[in-house]
């Protein structure tokens, strides 16, 4: 006999209200309240969805995770603490008990792990595909925007660039991913599917950044994004991007995945710029907070787009600039 699968007000009680914080009521109310605390409250969402930001066959706890974790990237960028969330989730037809179990236990790791309980939320059907929705409050006692940076400012990054891109081909099994090393493989695909949001920089931001904003879409596009907001130019050196040693694994088998990755998607690093006398501090707090940290660039006057420049000083365009969704 088939398992009974839980009602909504079973799945309610059972799965998610153990993960809710003391204002979320044990779910059983409508609204929630957040804790007052001191500096702006930073809200932001997004959705992951079957298919198309993981696979359907992934599993449930890393999918919970990366659902959590692509939020906790976006405050980080914006230099705040995270405070709690709020879960959509819609649930196609072929959905199971155990599978609701799995991924409420990853919730519940990572809302521990990250200081970010569950304050409610939505459960619904859907006819597919799978898809989940987080709204992650935070707070910050300086909002970091990506409209503050000036010509002069340095550009730094976070972590390595293209990790997840690649591992979006490994889990493809494109052909590249047969040249490839198993530990190299294991690094991309771990990348691609956990996501390791910079909240241990949030600080750092707030004391020394005059613009920044996490890396979703793609370094090349998403730096572009924070230039135009910023009213700025730059001039960005490509042999000093940060990659693996597995990203460079993979260039050196296929040279051409070097565009796939600056401008592919899912990295979840932190563009930033800062004054350049702020440098040294970056460097020190980035350290100590256990982050790498590298300058690849300098914000320039103008309004063009951001230069991208080879050892040799050739400029490369890229076609394709960022990941797209529609």
């Amino acid at each position: 006999m088939a398992e009974r699968r839980f009602s909504e007000d079973e799945l309610i009680a059972q799965i998610f209200a153990p993960l809710a914080a003391e204002g979320g009521f044990g779910l059983a109310d409508d609204a929630a309240v957040l804790p007052s605390g001191a500096g702006d409250l930073v809200v932001t969402t997004d959705a992951v969805i079957a298919g198309v930001h993981f696979f359907p066959d992934d599993p449930p706890g890393l999918v919970a995770k990366k659902a959590l974790r692509v939020n906790l990237s976006d405050l980080a960028a914006k230099g705040a603490e995270p405070v709690g969330f709020l879960l959509t989730l819609a649930l196609p037809p072929d959905w199971t008990n155990g599978w609701l179990r799995d991924f409420a236990a990853g919730l519940a790791e990572d809302a521990r792990d990250f200081a970010c309980p569950l304050h409610g939320g939505d459960t619904t059907a859907t006819p597919g595909p799978l898809t989940i929705s987080i709204t992650a409050f935070g707070r910050s006692a300086r909002f970091v925007s990506r409209s503050g940076a000036r010509p002069g400012d340095l550009i730094f990054v976070s972590g390595a660039i293209g990790d997840a891109a690649l591992g979006l081909g490994v889990a493809r099994g494109e052909p590249f991913t047969g040249r490839l090393g198993e530990a190299a493989r294991a690094h991309l695909l771990e990348r691609y599917r956990l996501p390791q949001p910079r909240l241990a920089l949030a600080q750092t931001l707030r004391d020394h950044a005059s613009a920044a904003m996490d890396v979703s879409d793609g370094l090349v596009g998403d730096l572009a994004k924070l230039l135009r907001a910023s009213g700025a130019s730059a001039r960005v050196e490509l042999s000093k991007i940060p990659l693996s040693a597995a990203a460079r694994e993979a260039i050196a088998a296929e040279p051409g995945l070097f565009d796939r990755v600056v401008t592919g998607g899912d990295d979840y690093e932190i563009v930033l710029c800062a004054a350049s006398e702020a440098a040294a501090a970056l460097a020190r707090e980035a350290r100590q907070a256990g982050v790498a940290l590298t300058e690849i660039g300098v914000a320039t006057s103008g309004r063009d787009a951001p230069v991208f420049a080879t050892a040799d000083d050739r400029q490369i365009v890229f076609s394709n600039s960022s990941y797209r969704h529609f």
